[in-house]
Parts: structure tokens; sequence; C-alpha cells
């Protein structure tokens, strides 16, 4: 369940959200806009490799049961959930 956006879209999201942020008038701009995002990319970017190393890691879980669970079943679908928001949950725990 890799995440996955083009360069194209993550290009696309940033000028949307560097649009609304400049619509907004409680928000001040201290850098030039095409700074700031370039700075939302590398966020974008950020988030898609944190989520995708949480991914493989739930699904490396699942591969190191005893008992071999076949993925798309049921079981499996009920361990990644399980342990993809355990590692959600280690990672709060990090951050706070």
């Amino acid at each position: 369940m890799t995440l996955r956006l083009s360069r194209e879209k993550i290009n696309f999201l940033s000028r949307i959200m560097l649009d609304f942020l400049f619509g907004n008038d409680q928000v001040e701009f201290l850098d030039d806009s095409n700074e700031i995002r370039l700075s939302i990319v590398k966020s974008i970017e950020e988030e898609i490799k944190l989520y995708n190393m949480i991914d493989k890691k739930a699904i490396e879980k699942i591969q190191s049961q005893k008992k071999a669970i076949e993925e798309g079943s049921r079981e499996w679908e009920i361990l990644y959930r399980k342990y993809y928001n355990d590692e959600i949950s280690k990672l709060g725990k990090l951050v706070e």
C-alpha cells in the first residue's frame, strides 16, 4: 500500500496550498513565494517517505509471523491495520 505521488502531482498540491495561504489575510510571508512552495514540496515528500516507511514496517511484521498469512486476506488486512496504527502511535509518542 505504498503511497506514490508523481512530481507533477506534488507540485500541483504545493501550488494549491500556496494559493490558499496567499488568500488568507492572516498569513504574512517572509520569504518569496517560490521558496515557500519548495518548502511545501519538501514537506509533502518527507511525509510520503514517512508513511511508506510505516507501511514497510507493518508489512515486515506480517511477514515475520510464524504462520504464512496471504496478502489481501481478511487476517492480513486486520494485522496490517493493527501494525500500521501501532507504528503511527509510536511516532506520535516520539513527537511528544
